[in-house]
C-alpha cells in the first residue's frame, strides 16, 4: 500500500443543524456559505451538503393538495436563493454536492414532476452531474395517528439511474439518504469504477414504519456505509441534516475504501469534518483484495438483474 501513486482530494462534509419550517432559504444559504468558507480555508476542494439542504424535511408533513408543497421546491438550479452559494464556491474554487427538491415542468404537456434531487458542481461553478433519488421510503397516503414519512406522496422515483462522472481528478457518484441502505446502489456505481460516492441524508431518530430500538438507527447507518465502501473499493462522504428537526440522527462521516471511518461529526449542529481522500486507495481494494477483473463471476449473478419471483419493480 505504501508504494501507491497517491491521488489526493481533500473533501469536506458540511453537516447542517435542523432547519425549521419557518426558516428562510437565504438564512440557510448563509450557514452553508460559512461552512464552505471554513472548508476552503482548510484546503478542501469538494464539500458535501445534506439532502433537501435548503428547507426543512417537509415530507413529514401532510398536504392534501400536493401542489401546496411546491413552495419547498426549486424551479431551476441555481435559483435566486442558491446563486450566492454557487457564486462563493466559484470564487473559492471549491466544488460541492447538494440535495434539493426539484420541480420539473414539461411545457408541452403541462405536467409537473417532483423529484428528490442532488447535483454535483465542480470548482468552476458548473453543474457536472445530477441524480434523482430512486429508493423512496415512506408512504403515498397519510396515516392518522401514526408517524408519517410521505416521500412517496411528494416525489416521483428517480429516472436517471446511478451514473458516475469523471471530474475533480476521480470517478464520482451520488446517492441520497435511503439509497445507502441498498447494496445495489453501491454495486451499480462500483461496476462503473466509482472512487468517491457522495451522499446527503435526513434520517429520523425513530423508524416511521415500526418500533425499533433507537441505537439501531446509527448502527445501521454506519454499517451500510462501511460495507458499501469496502465491498466496492470506494470512498464515501456522507452529510446529514441533524438534531432538532423532528429528531434527526446526524452521524456525518467520511469512510475509506477499507471500510474504516476516517472522520465523523461529534455534534448535531452545523459542523465541518474533512479528510484527505487518496483515491488510489480504491485501487488497492479493487485490484488486490477483491481483484474484480479476475474473480468476479457475473454469470452467476443473474437473479439480481432478473428480479426475484413475484417482485414488482418500483413498488
Amino acid at each position: 500500500m505504501s508504494n501507491r501513486n497517491e491521488r489526493k482530494l481533500k473533501v469536506g462534509v458540511a453537516q447542517l443543524a435542523g432547519i425549521q419550517l419557518s426558516e428562510q432559504r437565504d438564512a440557510v444559504v448563509r450557514r452553508m456559505i460559512a461552512l464552505l468558507e471554513e472548508a476552503a480555508a482548510d484546503g478542501c476542494k469538494l464539500v458535501v451538503f445534506p439532502e433537501l439542504a435548503f428547507t426543512t424535511f417537509f415530507p413529514r408533513y401532510y398536504y392534501e393538495n400536493i401542489a401546496d408543497v411546491d413552495v419547498f421546491f426549486e424551479n431551476s438550479m441555481p435559483g435566486d436563493s442558491a446563486k450566492p452559494l454557487f457564486d462563493r464556491a466559484r470564487q473559492l474554487q471549491v466544488g460541492f454536492y447538494i440535495g434539493y427538491a426539484e420541480l420539473e415542468a414539461d411545457p408541452a404537456s403541462g405536467k409537473t414532476t417532483r423529484y428528490n434531487t442532488s447535483i454535483l458542481v465542480d470548482e468552476t461553478g458548473r453543474i457536472v452531474g445530477k441524480y434523482r433519488k430512486i429508493h423512496l421510503p415512506g408512504y403515498a397516503e397519510y396515516r392518522p395517528g401514526k408517524r408519517n414519512q410521505l416521500e412517496k406522496r411528494y416525489f416521483a422515483v428517480g429516472n436517471l439511474g446511478f451514473p458516475v462522472w469523471q471530474t475533480m481528478g476521480g470517478t464520482l457518484g451520488m446517492c441520497i439518504c435511503n439509497d445507502r441502505r441498498w447494496p445495489e446502489t453501491y454495486r451499480v456505481m462500483g461496476l462503473q469504477g466509482v472512487e468517491l460516492l457522495l451522499l446527503g441524508y435526513n434520517t429520523s431518530a425513530q423508524n416511521h414504519a415500526t418500533h425499533e430500538p433507537g441505537h439501531l438507527r446509527m448502527f445501521h447507518h454506519l454499517l451500510a456505509l462501511q460495507a458499501g465502501a469496502y465491498q466496492n473499493g470506494t470512498w464515501i462522504a456522507a452529510s446529514a441534516k441533524a438534531g432538532m428537526e423532528d429528531g434527526l440522527i446526524g452521524g456525518s462521516c467520511i469512510i475509506a475504501p477499507t471500510g474504516e471511518i476516517v472522520a465523523r461529526a461529534v455534534t448535531e449542529g452545523d459542523e465541518l469534518i474533512t479528510a484527505d481522500c487518496d483515491l488510489s486507495l480504491c485501487d488497492y481494494i479493487k485490484s488486490t483484495v477483491f481483484d474484480f477483473a479476475r474473480h468476479r463471476r457475473v454469470e452467476y449473478y443473474g437473479r439480481i438483474t432478473e428480479g426475484a419471483p413475484g417482485a414488482t419493480a418500483g413498488r
